[in-house]
């Protein structure tokens, strides 16, 4: 008789409700996280959640079969954030046919594979934000 009782959620969607408060300040988490933090830090921390769930969002488009736009290294930053240990890097780069123009993007990359100035790597058109792309990996 499961009528009336609610579905239970799982951890796995408990922690992404909670994370979707603090990524936009809303609701007991993130207005608290705000509260406490501050706003120069809570934002450091919005974005670092920004460059993890874009990491999320890749592996989706990759997995659906989007297609992807081979580009070189120009330079990498270090931003001072970790995401699960692994960096959140400033990367500019140069998609490979177009004349000149740069690529700047904040994004998360794995510890063991940070790409270097000269190394190919691929993006993906953000469906989010026409025009722009995301970081997809090293080629």
């Amino acid at each position: 008789m499961g009528i009336f009782r609610r579905r239970r959620q799982s951890r796995e969607e408990k922690t992404a409700k909670i994370v979707d408060q603090v990524a936009g300040g809303k609701g007991f988490y993130g207005r608290t996280t705000r509260a406490f933090m501050g706003s120069e830090n809570f934002a450091q921390v919005q974005q670092s959640i920004g460059a993890y769930k874009s990491g999320g969002q890749v592996q989706q488009l990759l997995a659906a079969g989007a297609s992807t736009v081979p580009a070189v290294v120009v330079s990498v930053g270090d931003t001072g954030k970790l995401v699960n240990f692994d960096p959140v890097v400033n990367l500019v780069v140069r998609p490979t046919g177009a004349t000149g123009d740069q690529v700047t993007l904040q994004t998360l990359v794995s510890k063991l594979q940070i790409p270097r100035p000269g190394d190919q790597v691929l993006l993906l058109a953000d469906p989010a934000n026409p025009g722009g792309y995301l970081y997809a990996g090293v080629v």
